[in-house]
């Protein structure tokens, strides 16, 4: 786990909102709202004045202004009103383009990718000369060649190292990417796979965006990389055996929660029908883990939980929705993990990760769980080794 090295605390979100829209309608909420998510701080990759700067340029960015100049004296502005037409937009601080957005925190994705790829090698006790395969997730800074390219590079990882990068799963990155190294190394008990997640989440963070649902987005969301090793036998440093995994994505959810880019940079689009969906899956993956065990023969439940819904609420629909055998506190460690922010991709492995240093038997039961924007949702099943 390689976490954002900037803190960015809420106080200093909640100053900057208010500093730059003193007049949203829901300003006097904010301190409810970011009391709500349970965040006091979260970490980035870049710190928040970054994030929060404007650009370079100024409101007379487009079409500049010599062009500005000539068609305001064609419309029959004097002189003089030209020149102080051109002053005030001039003064207007322009938003951040995708490529000033985008640029630092691309780099800070690569670089936390390598960091955290090597020091998953390292405890692994492997060099870059013995990964098979590399998979790669990272949703919120899009290039072309991808992490998994800078990764194969950056490593080095030999020349025929399948590169499998899965730049879309998002929040479901650490599931599924376990989900598909445990079929690579059915196939080949000897294959090694490198996992690596890398997310710059606070590439989201619009300061211009006066909407009740951007203020939230600035509110939720960390930046982490991750990576963790999958091999086909068992090793002195493994830690979890997967055994199986489920897939389930509920049609026409498409449009519930969402990436979209606009000309200021990548804007995270929530929709209030969202977590309500998300609680679908979760009934469908219980429905799945009934039938797993319908026949064994004692009372099945897990003895850890590692889930990742997208929210606190849907951690609270699970509790609810759990069969009434079920110990309590299975989600401890996924609560926990939201109290620092929403890693997305990574957050699986956070939560994984708070499991591990807090101690757990060999044998325990485990499942992980991740819902992300489609809707759509991986579960793993394994056992603590």
């Amino acid at each position: 786990m390689i976490h954002g090295e900037n803190a960015v605390e809420t106080s200093q979100i909640l100053a900057e909102v208010r500093d730059r829209h003193p007049g949203a309608p829901w300003l006097p909420r904010i301190d409810g709202i970011a009391a709500s998510t349970g965040i006091t701080s979260r970490r980035w990759m870049v710190p928040l004045e970054t994030a929060a700067a404007p650009a370079s340029g100024s409101g007379l960015r487009t079409p500049g202004p010599v062009p500005a100049r000539e068609a305001l004296a064609r419309d029959g502005f004097t002189e003089q009103n030209v020149e102080r037409v051109i002053a005030a937009l001039e003064a207007i601080p322009a938003p951040q383009t995708v490529e000033e957005r985008t640029a630092p925190a691309w780099a800070a994705v690569r670089e936390y990718g390598e960091r955290a790829a090597r020091g998953a090698l390292q405890i692994a006790g492997l060099d870059p000369a013995d990964v098979d395969c590399l998979i790669t997730s990272n949703s919120t800074t899009p290039a072309l060649p991808g992490l998994d390219v800078a990764l194969a590079n950056r490593l080095p990882l030999h020349s025929d190292t399948l590169l499998l990068p899965a730049t879309q799963w998002a929040c479901i990155a650490g599931t599924r990417s376990l989900a598909l190294a445990a079929d690579l190394v059915a196939d080949d008990p000897d294959r090694v796979v490198l996992v690596v997640i890398s997310e710059a989440l606070s590439t989201t963070y619009q300061p211009a965006d006066d909407s009740l649902e951007s203020l939230i987005v600035r509110l939720l969301f960390a930046d982490t990389a991750v990576a963790a090793v999958v091999t086909g036998r068992p090793r002195p440093e493994s830690v979890l055996r997967l055994d199986a995994a489920w897939h389930h994505t509920l049609p026409g959810t498409q449009d519930l929660h969402r990436l979209e880019t606009r000309a200021d940079g990548t804007h995270f689009v929530m929709d209030r029908r969202g977590p309500r969906a998300v609680q679908d899956t979760v009934t469908a993956m219980w429905e799945w883990l009934r039938l797993r065990h319908q026949d064994d023969d004692r009372p099945w439940h897990p003895d850890l939980l590692l889930a990742h819904p997208g929210g606190t609420r849907v951690l609270e629909y699970m509790e609810q929705t759990m069969p009434d055998s079920w110990p309590a506190g299975l989600l401890a460690h996924s609560k926990e993990s939201y109290t620092s922010g929403n890693r997305g991709g990574a957050a699986v492995f956070d939560i994984l990760r708070r499991a591990h240093d807090a101690g757990q038997k060999a044998g325990s039961r485990t499942v992980l769980y991740a819902a992300a924007p489609g809707l759509t949702a991986t579960a793993v099943e394994g056992e603590w080794l």
